[in-house]
């Protein structure tokens, strides 16, 4: 086991409803230990830029819609196999799916407003932590 990082938000759905807590509650109890933290909101052109790898997808502006609609928590975490760890933590995109006990179970309204990002491979985590932190934010 390697010790490594991820990123997560806890998307405008999530904050909305006021699960900040909770979520942040279920990541630190699931042994992750927070990097970066950091309350902000994605402007339409951040959206874009983040979500860029999907701009031909059919969900695109929608997904940019969402995400710049609202604040947003953004975090570096670490962990054993951070990616991989927090991907099951979280659960299937789709809440539907999620297994009990996950996040988007809990917390996840639908596919779209499903509560939480993951990073999918360590290099992404990389990238996503970068876009947004400095380095001298992430501890």
């Amino acid at each position: 086991m390697s010790t490594n990082i991820t990123f997560t938000m806890i998307k405008p759905d999530a904050v909305a409803d006021g699960h900040i807590g909770a979520i942040l509650g279920k990541i630190s109890g699931a042994g992750f230990k927070i990097k970066a933290l950091k309350l902000t909101q994605l402007t339409v052109a951040d959206a874009q830029k983040f979500y860029e790898v999907h701009a031909e997808r059919p969900f695109y502006g929608e997904l940019v819609d969402f995400m710049s609609s609202g604040p947003i928590v953004a975090a570096v975490l670490e962990g054993e196999n951070a990616v991989e760890s927090f991907r099951s933590l979280i659960g299937a995109t789709n809440p539907a799916e999620a297994a009990e006990g996950t996040i988007r179970k809990m917390f996840a309204k639908s596919i779209g407003e499903n509560a939480v990002h993951g990073s999918d491979s360590d290099e992404n985590a990389q990238i996503e932590a970068a876009f947004h932190f400095a380095g001298k934010e992430i501890f």
